[in-house]
């Protein structure tokens, strides 16, 4: 399973890899539309470079997440619950990475800021949060 599972990983990485670097070169529309409205000062920049890459999307994971719904139906249950388990665990560390990274910036920036990036960062499906 271990061999499967490493051969999986190899095979995306290297799939990706040319697709990682166009993305980290293009910052997402939101973000760009965020990095605006927040009127950032010169001190805060690093800490919004920071948050940015880490909130940009990932080719390498949006391939794994391909790769796995590919296999999927070809794997007999021990494995489909192998691989499933393995692929919540990486969603759950990106998931943590990012979390971290968007509180290490929040912590920068100042009350009207921190309302601002509320509502622009509020899903549509929760609405704007209390002011």
């Amino acid at each position: 399973m271990r061999t499967l599972l490493s051969g999986v990983c190899l095979a995306i990485a290297l799939a990706g890899s040319a697709a990682a670097q166009q993305s980290a070169q293009r910052a997402p529309a939101e973000l760009i539309r965020l990095h605006d409205a927040l009127n950032l000062s010169s001190a805060q920049e690093p800490a919004w470079q920071t948050y940015a890459a880490a909130m940009t999307p990932d080719p390498q994971a949006d391939a794994r997440q391909r790769a796995t719904d590919q296999m999927l139906p070809g794997l007999p249950t021990p494995r489909r619950v192998a691989l499933i388990e393995a692929s919540m665990a990486q969603d759950s560390a990106d998931f943590k990475r990012q979390g971290a990274a968007m509180l290490a910036f929040y912590s920068q920036l100042s009350p009207a800021q921190q309302k601002v990036f509320d509502t622009q960062t509020a899903s549509p499906a929760t609405g704007n949060p209390p002011h």
